[in-house]
């Protein structure tokens, strides 16, 4: 995978989900990010992007409540819908009808949820939701995969970090033994003594002085 592939998946997902429930106007993907919040990954437009980030703003919806209970949630009609009394009359206004939500679950673990909306009130019914509850299934393990791309990504690019900041500390440590004609334990004693009295980390200190050696040389 890449992040093209992973970016592609998502939007792909949510177009199928408008296409597997017909009534549908729109479909979108949240997901858990830090801190236990939801973010949206993928929206088919931004009516969707804008009702999901009311649930987020207000801490309340059918995608919110679909993944903390694990349940498919279903809206007939906002303007009557009475279990979510802040988002409800908000999506109202902008012309939401109905909404349905299903969670994305992979094993134990909740992901987030897919939804789609329709400007229609009524347009969804028992056999969209399952209908919902078995794309849903096959989408978490789709989703799995893709976050877990993305952990492996980030990982690579921490450890990329790691190993320069290494890389910067071992020659700075070998311009100062090559200066000062000392072991490699006083020369990184030192780097620290630099670092403590100029309020910075061993490896900023590291990098000023490998770059001030290279001008040096030049």
């Amino acid at each position: 995978m890449s992040d093209a592939t992973v970016d592609t998946l998502l939007r792909l997902l949510t177009t199928a989900a408008q296409r597997v429930v017909p009534t549908a106007s729109g479909a979108g993907l949240s997901v858990m990010g830090p801190g236990s919040r939801m973010i949206s990954v993928a929206a088919t437009d931004g009516e969707v992007e804008a009702l999901d980030a009311l649930q987020y703003e207000l801490d309340e919806g059918p995608c919110l409540t679909a993944t903390r209970d694990r349940v498919v949630v279903r809206i007939d009609d906002v303007t009557t819908e009475r279990r979510w009394p802040a988002w409800c009359p908000a999506a109202a206004q902008l012309d939401l009808g109905c909404s349905l939500s299903a969670p994305l679950v992979v094993g134990d673990t909740v992901l987030g949820a897919v939804k789609v909306y329709a400007h229609t009130a009524g347009s969804f019914d028992e056999d969209d939701e399952a209908t919902l509850r078995v794309f849903a299934a096959q989408a978490a393990v789709l989703v799995a995969h893709g976050q877990a791309y993305a952990r492996a990504a980030d990982l690579g690019q921490q450890l990329g970090a790691m190993l320069r900041q290494r890389d910067d500390v071992n020659r700075a440590c070998g311009v100062v033994m090559e200066r000062q004609g000392v072991s490699s334990e006083t020369a990184y004693t030192y780097l620290m003594s630099l670092s403590e009295r100029d309020g910075r980390t061993v490896h900023e200190t590291a990098a000023q002085l490998v770059r001030r050696a290279g001008r040096a040389r030049r």
